[in-house]
C-alpha cells in the first residue's frame, strides 16, 4: 500500500488529497467532498477505507482550501469544484505509474456529486462509474446529467426526504446506467446505525461491477 500526500496546482492556488493506493490496484476512485466537508471526513475516509480492502486505490481530495471553503457561496459553487476535480483527475492520469493502466472512478458526496457527475460528463469514458453518497446530483444541471455515460449509483437516506426528490428528479435526466438506493432509517450524513456500513457495501460493489480493469 502506497500513501502520499499530493499537492495539485489548479490555477493560482494548490489543493491537497491523500493518495492510497493498494499493491495491486482494480481501479483508483477520486473523493469529491461536499459542502464544508475535507479529506478529513470521517465518513469518506470510512468509505475510502472499504473501498481499499477490496482493492481499489483511493485519492481524497480538498477542492477548495481553507479560505475559500470559509466562503458559503463558494462551497456552491459546482463550476469551480468541477474544475479542480478534473484538473485532480488529469494530474493523477499524468503521474501514475506504468503499472496502473486503471480505470478511473468518482465518490462524490453533497454538493461533490454535482462536480463529480458533470466531470463524468466532461471526460465521457473515461470516467467508468460513480456512485453519489447523500448527494446533490440536481446540481449539475440537467443538461449535464443527460451527458453523463458512466454507470451512476445514487445512495440516499430514506429519512432525507428532500434530497431523495431531488435525487428522483436527477435520475430522470440520465440516459446512462442508473440506480438509486434508498438506506432504511437513515438521515441525510448516515449517522445511524449500519447506515454508513451499507453506504460502503453498496458502493463497493458498485465499483467492482463497472470500475474494471483495461485489460479486463
Amino acid at each position: 500500500m502506497t500513501h502520499e500526500l499530493v499537492r495539485i496546482a489548479a490555477d493560482d492556488v494548490h489543493i491537497e488529497g491523500m493518495l492510497e493506493v493498494p499493491a495491486d490496484p482494480r481501479g483508483v476512485v477520486l473523493f469529491a467532498h461536499g459542502s464544508g466537508s475535507s479529506r478529513h471526513s470521517p465518513r469518506n475516509n470510512y468509505v475510502a477505507r472499504v473501498l481499499r480492502e477490496h482493492g481499489f486505490g483511493t485519492l481524497l481530495l480538498d477542492l477548495l482550501t481553507l479560505t475559500e471553503d470559509l466562503d458559503y457561496q463558494t462551497r456552491f459553487d459546482i463550476a469551480l469544484l468541477t474544475h479542480r476535480l478534473l484538473i485532480a483527475t488529469r494530474w493523477v492520469m499524468q503521474h501514475r505509474p506504468p503499472s496502473w493502466p486503471l480505470p478511473f472512478g468518482y465518490f462524490g458526496a453533497s454538493t461533490g456529486a454535482a462536480a463529480a457527475l458533470q466531470a463524468a460528463a466532461a471526460l465521457g469514458d473515461e470516467v467508468t462509474a460513480v456512485v453519489s453518497r447523500g448527494g446533490r446530483p440536481d446540481l449539475a444541471g440537467d443538461h449535464d446529467l443527460a451527458r453523463v455515460r458512466s454507470p451512476t449509483l445514487l445512495l440516499v437516506g430514506g429519512l432525507d426526504t428532500e434530497v431523495l426528490e431531488l435525487n428522483q428528479h436527477a435520475q430522470a435526466q440520465m440516459h446512462c446506467t442508473k440506480s438509486l438506493v434508498i438506506i432504511p432509517g437513515a438521515t441525510h450524513l448516515f449517522e445511524e446505525a449500519g447506515t454508513l456500513e451499507a453506504v460502503a457495501q453498496q458502493a463497493a460493489g458498485w465499483f467492482r461491477k463497472y470500475l474494471k480493469r483495461v485489460n479486463s
